[in-house]
């Protein structure tokens, strides 16, 4: 059904394009509005005529939801608009913003049923079972279960954080109709009346989804480390070029789905001439942007490949880095030659959750550099990665 309606209503276009991505926000919009709206008159006529808070409550869910598509299209209209003179780098984030509205709505919607639900467990009131009730919310169940598979289906084809959102949003929904099915189940052949209970535990799931749906939308607003496969591939592409030695201090600046800003060190050989280092850095940036669409800065590092010593006491300052932690690396070596000792002078790259302080590091690094010679010292500069590139 997914696919038929993908075919319809959008074709076989690109997904990264970024028409063709307003499509998908558009086809998830007006099937969310439509189908919980359908949701929302069903459960509320169940809602009426048995009686029961938590089937009401259910149902204004389903009207938040139909309110969350709208949400939705209105992001991925934004998102669409090009870059002006307030925002030169676009309106890509507003895709992340739909998504963390969304949340904010669904966890509102958890809180109200909370309070309704309370209220039931002080003043309970005896429900009416139906056939109708039932049928209306085993439909639902059913109707959520695929919207889920949809929208999830939708948000990998595009990659959207705000579809994504609208999944775990139907899921949600899923298992609070299916707990109020059981609460009127238990009514009925129990006697028990546990609305109310039913009612306080579904608006708890509803409100932890919207926290965890926030703090998905949330991350790439903030800035977040680049995807670990993208990292490979930028490396693995740059340093397949005759000349390049390593990178390193990458940065990926994601404004939005496609629209990227990415900077980082390319060490060459000291040895090439400034002109020859310019021109296969400006191929470099040229190449990057063809296969990864995106707008790439690049500095040279000169790197000492010709000095024999600089090479074997850049060696063994690694192995030392190394033999503390497989995780560390050292860059931007160098070394300052005089009779008294050297001096050494790189920096050492740390992942951001590293188990030591940059103090214990340095330290720890520096006492190894003395038991190689005692009279050497050490410029130490310890950075966090911003990318994960070892």
């Amino acid at each position: 059904m997914t696919d038929l309606l993908i075919r319809i209503f959008i074709g076989s276009g690109d997904p990264d394009n970024s028409e063709v991505r307003q499509k998908y926000g558009f086809l998830s919009g007006i099937v969310g509005i439509v189908l919980n709206i359908c949701l929302f008159i069903g459960k509320l006529m169940a809602g009426v005529f048995s009686g029961a808070i938590s089937v009401i409550a259910d149902a204004l869910n389903n009207l938040s939801d139909a309110g969350s598509s709208i949400v939705n299209m209105v992001g991925f209209k934004i998102a669409l608009s090009p870059p002006d003179h307030e925002h030169p780098f676009g309106h890509g984030r507003a895709e992340y913003v739909s998504g963390l509205v969304i949340s904010f709505i669904i966890a509102l919607m958890g809180v109200e049923l909370a309070k309704s639900s309370i209220e039931k467990i002080i003043e309970p009131q005896e429900l009416e079972f139906s056939t109708f009730t039932f049928v209306i919310l085993i439909l639902a169940v059913l109707i959520k279960l695929w919207m889920f598979f949809f929208n999830r289906k939708l948000g990998k084809k595009i990659d959207s954080v705000s579809l994504r959102a609208t999944a775990i949003d139907s899921i949600s929904d899923t298992v609070a109709t299916f707990a109020v099915i059981l609460g009127i189940l238990t009514g009925v052949f129990f006697k028990v009346n546990i609305d109310g209970y039913i009612g306080v535990l579904v608006s708890i799931f509803i409100i932890f989804s919207g926290i965890k749906t926030a703090k998905e939308s949330l991350s790439p607003l903030l800035g977040q480390m680049p995807d670990k496969e993208l990292v490979g591939d930028i490396k693995s592409m740059v340093c397949s070029y005759e000349g390049i030695i390593g990178i390193h201090d990458l940065i990926v600046h994601n404004y939005g789905v496609g629209i990227s800003y990415v900077s980082f060190h390319a060490e060459v050989s000291s040895g090439t001439g400034l002109s020859e280092s310019h021109t296969l850095i400006d191929k470099i940036e040229k190449d990057f942007k063809s296969k990864f669409d995106c707008v790439v800065t690049i500095h040279i590092d000169p790197v000492d490949i010709e000095d024999e010593e600089t090479v074997r006491l850049r060696e063994q300052v690694k192995n030392i880095v190394k033999n503390i932690d497989e995780c560390l690396s050292i860059h931007d070596f160098r070394i300052v030659k005089n009779p008294a000792g050297h001096s050494l002078i790189f920096d050492l790259a740390v992942p951001y959750k590293f188990r030591l302080s940059d103090i214990q590091i340095r330290e720890m690094t520096l006492t190894e550099i003395r038991t190689l010679d005692k009279n050497a010292t050490a410029v130490i500069n310890v950075e966090r990665q911003l990318a994960e590139l070892d």
